[in-house]
């Protein structure tokens, strides 16, 4: 479920989303219209600091860099969220059935899960996530 205090109009996500974006409408058609940015151009697909990773949309952490793997999918893999910041819904765009994955605050988009396919982390999942979806917050900043 959404958090009221993180719940804006589309209006006002799209006054709010994507000035800083190469492409002014990716940041906003990504997060609230469940777009999926093109595999290998993400700033976070190759980027393994130590911190964690919010919604650009509202702020809040999403998962912790412990969790990200090189999947060589494209985008930044995860193998869990942080507990309670994530929602799973069922998406049948496209033809098929996946899991597709919300910010729980502000609802934001953030990719999908996938079980099952073999790597070797502690979920057996990969949580396929849009880098214009996160911020990182790195960890020296944090203290």
């Amino acid at each position: 479920m959404s958090n009221p205090s993180k719940k804006k109009s589309e209006g006002e996500w799209r006054a709010i989303l994507s000035p800083e974006q190469a492409s002014p409408n990716d940041q906003f058609r990504i997060l609230r219209e469940k777009g999926t940015e093109r595999a290998g151009t993400g700033k976070y697909d190759k980027f393994y600091a130590e911190g964690v990773y919010a919604c650009s949309g509202c702020g809040t952490p999403l998962y912790k860099s412990a969790t990200k793997f090189n999947s060589g999918c494209g985008w930044p893999a995860f193998f869990d969220a942080i507990p309670g910041a994530v929602e799973r819904h069922e998406d049948r765009s496209f033809g098929m059935t996946r899991i597709e994955i919300t910010c729980k605050a502000c609802g934001g988009h953030l990719g999908h899960v996938f079980k099952g396919e073999g790597f070797p982390t502690p979920t057996d999942e990969r949580h396929c996530v849009n880098s214009v979806s996160l911020n990182f917050i790195d960890e020296q900043d944090k203290s």
